[in-house]
């Protein structure tokens, strides 16, 4: 996010006047607001769990609170997938919620079917990623299947209807499989199809940021699939109940700028962030800012890209191919920008045209003694007990800081590097890693986030093998 739109967010005036509509009272007589979100989706939390741990909404709604003389309360309401928020919405029970591009859709469809006081529109994005790498599908550590064609005939657990099962669906048919004849999709939680991996009840398991990250980074399991093969974006943002909206503007437009408050707190310190989202949430602070660390797999940005909206409208057909919605939604009637066009303000334009990730790694490579300036090859170190990462230039200088560090005894809680073909940053160390003897030496290293890319690598070039991580830092 630019410094136009991070600053965006203190110009709204809150104090202006607005007509609310009759909403549930607390029992101390304030409104309230009640919110869905996802704690562990990560990938929602400028509109959930870091939003929420800021009091950001809050403090906005007692600035507004103030001008009228009135007072606001929220609650906040924690689901573990999008699902029951969509119920919940369609109940009006709950006001704003945030969810992936799947459930939004899903809920969009489900709203205009019902019609009425029900319908809800999407209103801003959290977090994105153009390759569709926040999906994955992963295999328990021993499993031999190297590519989703091995999964046939298999169980797989996902969570039908979220993003998750869409990866896994439209990837398998580029192998030349039915998921619905091919798989034996279970559909179940992340927690239960989790606990269905390791147990061995499930071949596989395709899910939703975090959880394939979650599972790799315990040692758990592997990535088999990485969502940024299939090249669709994917993206999670806010959908608001329509007469909500309309009737409340100031409070969504209190919660949109709130939203803009947590990423730029995001942004300004990715390491305190998800280190608060980790305390917060009982996952691992190196699994979040797998994710929403600089450079992270998500790009953290409130509005709305036309290339966002492009596979939105791509996704109504298939998700209608496979039974998940009966009415297709029309897409023009729930997208709305107008709330979060107005809270940015003059720059909206230019910050919905920009795909550049906000957030990237920058700095100088302390080893390769270089600058850190292409987000397709930057990587990071996180050093036990150090309150920020060290940047890194490319894979070959990552494995050169790695051996460095390890040789002052250094600890290292997690360390960062993006897939040489698809560009999804992943855990170096769970990494595939290939050496290529034709490359130039700082070049000579490469990873992959799967076995599968790293043999396509290996087919395609002379003399490139597979490699442990251990010797790559070695020999670097």
């Amino acid at each position: 996010m630019n410094k136009t739109l991070a600053a965006a967010a203190a110009l709204i005036p809150l104090a202006a006047g607005c007509t609310v509509a009759g909403n549930a009272s607390g029992g101390d007589g304030s409104d309230t607001i009640v919110v869905g979100y996802q704690s562990k989706t990560i990938n929602t939390v400028t509109a959930g769990t870091l939003l929420r741990s800021l009091g950001a909404f809050e403090k906005r709604l007692k600035d507004l609170g103030k001008a009228e003389g009135k007072s606001y309360k929220v609650v906040w309401q924690d689901y573990d997938t999008g699902a029951p928020i969509t119920a919940q919405m369609l109940a009006g029970k709950i006001d704003i919620g945030s969810m992936g591009d799947y459930p939004l859709l899903i809920n969009g469809s489900r709203s205009q079917a019902q019609g009425g006081d029900a319908e809800t529109e999407w209103v801003s994005v959290t977090g994105y990623n153009l390759r569709g790498s926040l999906n994955g599908v992963v295999v328990s550590n021993a499993s031999k299947a190297r590519t989703l064609r091995d999964l046939k005939g298999k169980a797989v657990s996902a969570s039908v209807g979220s993003a998750g099962h869409g990866t896994l669906v439209q990837a398998a048919r580029k192998y030349g499989l039915d998921a619905a004849k091919d798989l034996k999709i279970e559909n179940q939680q992340p927690t239960v199809g989790s606990s269905a991996l390791q147990a061995g009840s499930a071949a596989a398991l395709a899910q939703f940021v975090a959880w394939p990250g979650l599972l790799v980074n315990k040692g758990q399991a592997r990535l088999l699939y990485d969502g940024g093969a299939l090249n669709v974006p994917t993206f999670h943002g806010v959908v608001v109940r329509k007469q909500f909206a309309k009737e409340r503007t100031k409070i969504l437009e209190a919660f949109l700028a709130a939203q803009i408050d947590a990423t730029r707190s995001l942004h300004a310190d990715p390491v305190k962030a998800a280190e608060s989202v980790a305390s917060s949430t009982g996952l691992p602070a190196e699994t979040v800012y797998l994710y929403n660390g600089a450079g992270g797999v998500a790009t953290f940005d409130p509005t709305i890209k036309k290339d966002l909206r492009a596979a939105f409208v791509q996704d109504v057909p298939f998700l209608k191919s496979i039974g998940v919605i009966q009415t297709p939604l029309k897409v023009d009637p729930f997208v709305n920008d107008t709330y979060i066009r107005k809270v940015v303000g003059a720059s909206y334009e230019r910050d919905a045209a920009s795909t550049a990730n906000p957030a990237a790694i920058t700095g100088t490579d302390a080893v390769c003694k270089t600058a850190v300036n292409d987000p397709a090859t930057a990587g990071e170190v996180w050093v036990a007990g150090e309150a920020k990462t060290r940047p890194v230039a490319d894979p070959v200088c990552l494995l050169r800081n790695v051996r460095a560090l390890q040789a002052e005894g250094k600890k290292l809680r997690a360390v960062y590097i993006p897939d040489a073909t698809t560009g999804t940053r992943w855990f170096a160390d769970k990494d595939v890693w290939v050496e290529d003897p034709s490359a130039k030496a700082a070049q000579r290293f490469k990873p992959f986030a799967t076995q599968e890319a790293a043999d396509k690598y290996v087919a395609a070039h002379s003399g490139a093998k597979v490699v442990a991580y251990a010797e790559a830092v070695r020999r670097a």
